[in-house]
């Protein structure tokens, strides 16, 4: 197999969720390899953060765009695109990163709500699956009447362990007394990608559009440590995954290497859904 079928040069790669963690390591990679990158986030405050590093990785802005998209909005959805194309002409792949998720790093565990499963708020659960299924899909019909102008595609749908298992919830027991609990809003939600993947293979495949799913689990974030005592019990290698070791899975689903896939659920897990 030639170097040049892994390679996404001059692709132009939308990205909803761009400027968090995932997002902005992936996107960062893509610009490096030379790609054209649409970075979509509801939140563009950290735009000004973020514009000296992606313009340090291209060498010039005229290799990505920034675009507020609040992706349940339809509205903002469709703008996005049509930006996107006055800038880029088409778009060659359409990654689905934007989601809602209880985090456990140390910015982010105060956050949580911690009610167990009897308890839990379904003001939050609807707020869940507006963004992670209803927003996924409202993005995704704009990107694909694009997709089907052009008479091809390739989508990515970032899925989750929590697509495949439930949570191990005595990863989430620190022994201070206090329950943690991770919440049901985000398993839910994710459960729902796997299968939104396949039915848009199966209905795009004549079409020209590709739809596959990763499924990447614990990425490090300056968790606590036992949090990190809790992970290395229960995943088969350890230790978390460092954001780095998802350019390669992201860039193989990206690439022309991956051309005869569609359908598939990449598992990135250090083997968690192994046990």
């Amino acid at each position: 197999m030639k170097d040049q079928q892994f390679s996404v040069e001059g692709k132009v790669i939308f990205i909803t969720g761009a400027l968090g963690q995932i997002g902005v390591e992936i996107s960062k990679n893509f610009l490096q390899q030379k790609a054209k990158v649409v970075l979509a986030d509801i939140d563009v405050q950290k735009k000004v953060s973020v514009m000296e590093l992606f313009t340090a990785y291209s060498g010039s802005e005229d290799d990505y765009l920034i675009v507020q998209t609040d992706i349940t909005r339809q509205d903002e959805c469709m703008d996005a695109v049509v930006k996107t194309i006055e800038k880029f002409q088409k778009i060659d792949v359409l990654i689905n990163n934007a989601a809602i998720d209880a985090k456990f790093d140390t910015a982010n565990s105060s956050k949580i709500n911690r009610s167990r499963f009897e308890n839990y708020p379904v003001e939050l659960l609807r707020r869940s699956v507006e963004v992670n299924l209803i927003g996924t899909v409202i993005i995704t019909q704009a990107v694909c009447r694009q997709m089907l102008k052009q008479g091809y595609g390739n989508i990515i749908n970032v899925a989750s362990t929590y697509s495949l298992v439930a949570p191990n919830q005595s990863l989430y027991d620190f022994g201070e007394g206090i329950a943690n609990y991770k919440p049901v809003d985000y398993i839910a939600s994710k459960s729902f990608i796997p299968n939104f993947t396949r039915y848009l293979a199966t209905f795009y495949a004549k079409e020209g559009i590709r739809a596959n799913a990763i499924a990447p689990h614990g990425v490090y974030n300056n968790h606590p440590e036992q949090f990190l005592a809790n992970w290395s019990k229960l995943s088969p290698m350890g230790r978390m995954c460092d954001k780095g070791e998802l350019i390669g899975p992201f860039t193989f689903l990206a690439s022309d290497a991956s051309s005869y896939m569609t359908g598939a659920l990449l598992v990135v897990d250090g083997g968690w859904t192994a046990w």
